[in-house]
């Protein structure tokens, strides 16, 4: 379990989720994808709006939110909101941005 949480971390807030990705760690970018997949299959999560973080961007190998975007499959996703944000927890870059979409989106909704 403690590997899985260095690959991603994801989070409810009402119906939303929060999926974070480590941008760095392309050797479990299809593991993120399973999981992301299996979770979006889930009954509870069936009408949730989509935010993925694109973590650790301040890194120089790390993937892009494009690069991610097609990684985790997103463009896929069928009749769910979604919305992909390059982010850097440790300074804050993007989470703000993200997480204005996300409120955006939950008030669309009700």
């Amino acid at each position: 379990m403690a590997r899985r949480n260095r690959l991603m971390l994801v989070k409810m807030i009402g119906a939303g989720l929060i999926f974070v990705v480590d941008s760095n760690d392309r050797e479990r970018v299809n593991e993120a994808r399973e999981e992301l997949t299996r979770m979006l299959a889930e009954d509870e999560l069936r009408d949730a709006v989509l935010l993925v973080f694109a973590n650790k961007q301040d890194l120089p190998n790390a993937m892009n939110a494009a690069e991610i975007t097609d990684k985790l499959g997103l463009h896929s996703l069928r009749n769910r909101n979604w919305y992909i944000q390059a982010t850097c927890a440790t300074s804050g870059d993007g989470l703000y941005e993200g997480l204005d979409w996300l409120s955006n989106q939950l008030k669309n909704q009700k």
